[in-house]
């Protein structure tokens, strides 16, 4: 599924996204983090689909999964 998220310089200054919008993964990570559902998040953006969302969550995990994590103090 990792199709689904793209990344190119010419589109939201490189920002992750949903192939073929300009819908930001940290959109959807903020709408989820707020406490929308998936099912809020796709009233809010018509054109995803639960797939998509689902994808950007996988894709979020992924990229903080291979990041170095830094306890607070």
């Amino acid at each position: 599924m990792e199709d689904r998220i793209s990344v190119d310089p010419g589109v939201c200054s490189g920002k992750p996204c949903i192939r073929g919008t300009r819908i930001m993964v940290k959109n959807i990570l903020g709408m989820i983090a707020g406490g929308y559902t998936i099912e809020n998040v796709l009233g809010a953006y018509p054109e995803l689909t639960r797939e998509d969302v689902v994808e950007a969550l996988d894709y979020a995990s992924r990229v903080i999964d291979e990041e170095r994590v830094i306890p607070r103090a």
